[in-house]
């Protein structure tokens, strides 16, 4: 058992010291910091792919449903100069092309969708925990220092 009131162990060896003790917590302070700047920085790296992945089938909705305006537009002037079937396959393009730029346009809502909010939340939630287990332990570690006064 230690001698609270001068911090040093009673049996030599038995138990670390404060110092000892306060450069562990130290070095395991550096450590968690790092591992949580790590976390963070993996998932931030992963919410930006698929921000991107979501931006770049946005793009491809926006680029086909251009196309699509453009095929429409041959197809009206096709209807009002010829009014032969030729406006008929120019509507089917246009239509297909639209049915495409819904769907790109519904899985990049998707992809945003994962990448947002860009808060790294499992990082938040683990320095929270670990934040959490930190007081407590000093709370205990002053309640366990205070009893030792008392006694």
């Amino acid at each position: 058992m230690a001698d609270v009131a001068n911090a040093r162990p009673t049996q030599a060896g038995s138990e670390p010291s404060t110092a000892e003790l306060v450069q562990r917590a130290t070095e395991q302070v550096s450590r968690l910091v790092r591992d949580e700047l790590t976390l963070a920085r993996a998932e931030l790296a992963q919410k930006g792919k698929h921000a991107g992945i979501g931006i770049g089938l946005f793009g491809g909705a926006g680029v086909l449903a251009l196309y699509g305006l453009g095929a429409l537009a041959a197809t009206v002037i096709l209807l009002l100069a010829l009014v032969v079937p030729a406006w008929v396959a120019a509507l089917i393009v246009a239509v297909v092309l639209f049915v495409a730029a819904g769907v790109l346009a519904l899985v990049g809502k998707k992809q945003v969708t994962q990448a947002v909010p860009p808060v790294p939340a499992g990082t938040v939630r683990s320095v929270r925990a670990d934040v959490d287990t930190v007081t407590a332990a000093v709370k205990d570690g002053r309640a366990a220092v205070q009893d030792g006064r008392r006694a």
